[in-house]
């Protein structure tokens, strides 16, 4: 039952979906909830790393394991949390594949803060284990070019501390929008918080002025209905909530990105109405994804299926993800024919191709975004998905939304 057969159809045309609330944005708002008890989240993610992130705050007892499966944002979120908590001892593990995945950029900065953090097992990867203390130094300096989530990890944290917090990014700082997300959701509930150049300041709240927030869904989890209309017909369309016109998510940046694909998209009551309005002649596509990599998967796919070649580029952040996404994704479009090199933070798709008769298995890697980015192609013909399941991790209700559209699933 863990794997999912779609076998080649059209959509339903005029349909309406609700995608639950950002998993970015929710998981931001647990760790504050914590802190500030009084926070009331509303339309919170309901996938598995918002339960993850769930479950571990919720400890009572101030000695425990904690494992985090895959859920990296829980993973660097919860280090901060727990290293800045005074009284805490804590290990917490992973997936074999989270102990693949660094963090020692994130380690480093709070020991030098004064924490006691250390690794049970290879030097600057999980599993570690954290003893809280009161932390009373203020200022930090941290590589901003490797992940956002460590600096928005310190951010969540600053106003707790006794000082405040100022961090000082070193290098090019990669996928800014969550950063700026961070502090918008901080700056909403009436934490003073500021981003000038290359400093960010956090200073010490004891109260909230705002203690309601209500999570706005998650673009990344629309894009995969951006694909599906942009691989159907003329006058597709398809309404999607809750979304807001001036998103703090990155991902919005899809309402420009598709209008290369002929995708109107219209704001209407917090919904968004995704329709398709021409076939352009487009033939190539560049893109620089530095402050959305994680729309990448669901791109190049679209570009497979309507034959058109591509460049993504500012794809650094990709390999170290659930899996790495770069080798994942030539492995798989690979399998339909397609031309495809990559580098150390690109990908580039080299030519068209012709679909198959028969299915294609995709394999997804342990990696929720592998799976919902390759769903759309049964629009052009039959596919297998493996370990379908994984898309708990940030769309729990995915394959039952594909399927009200007409897609026709069968698990295996």
């Amino acid at each position: 039952m863990n794997d999912i057969l779609l076998n080649k159809n059209e959509l339903k045309n005029n349909q309406g979906i609700i995608i639950s609330g950002s998993k970015s944005e929710t998981n931001r708002l647990l760790l504050l909830q914590a802190i500030y008890p009084n926070l009331n989240i509303e339309n919170a993610s309901n996938s598995d790393d918002s339960e993850v992130m769930r479950n571990a705050l919720q400890l009572v007892d101030n000695s425990s394991e904690i494992n985090v499966h895959h859920a990296g944002t829980a993973m660097r979120f919860l280090t901060s949390y727990f290293a800045v908590k005074e009284g805490a001892e804590v290990v917490i593990s992973g997936s074999e594949r989270m102990h693949e995945r660094p963090i020692k950029i994130l380690v480093d900065s709070l020991n030098q803060l004064g924490s006691n953090i250390s690794y049970l097992n290879k030097e600057g990867f999980p599993p570690i284990k954290i003893i809280g203390k009161k932390i009373k130094n203020n200022k930090v300096l941290i590589d901003a070019n490797v992940s956002s989530q460590y600096i928005t990890s310190l951010m969540l944290v600053g106003s707790s501390l006794p000082n405040g917090l100022e961090i000082q990014l070193k290098g090019s700082i990669t996928s800014i929008p969550y950063i700026k997300m961070t502090l918008s959701v901080l700056q909403s509930l009436g934490i003073k918080a500021e981003f000038n150049d290359k400093t960010i300041r956090i200073s010490k709240t004891e109260k909230l002025t705002n203690d309601t927030f209500v999570v706005e869904s998650d673009w990344s989890s629309a894009s995969y209905y951006y694909s599906l209309i942009a691989l159907s017909k003329i006058d597709t369309q398809i309404t999607l909530g809750y979304f807001k016109q001036n998103s703090l998510q990155g991902d919005a940046v899809l309402t420009e990105i598709y209008q290369n694909f002929g995708i109107q998209t219209i704001f209407t009551d917090n919904k968004i109405i995704l329709k398709k309005v021409e076939n352009l002649s487009i033939k190539n596509i560049n893109l620089n994804l530095n402050n959305a990599p994680d729309i990448a998967q669901t791109i190049i796919v679209t570009c497979l299926g309507l034959g058109i070649t591509c460049n993504l580029t500012g794809l650094h952040t990709l390999k170290i993800k659930e899996t790495d996404r770069l080798q994942a994704l030539k492995n798989e479009l690979e399998k339909f024919g397609a031309s495809v090199s990559i580098s150390a933070d690109s990908i580039q798709l080299n030519n068209s191709i012709d679909f198959k008769k028969e299915s294609v298995s995709i394999e997804t890697y342990q990696d929720h975004r592998m799976a919902m980015s390759f769903a759309p192609l049964a629009l052009k013909q039959s596919l297998i998905i493996k370990n379908a399941h994984v898309v708990s991790k940030s769309y729990p209700d995915f394959w039952n939304h594909l399927k009200s559209l007409n897609t026709s699933t069968k698990y295996l």
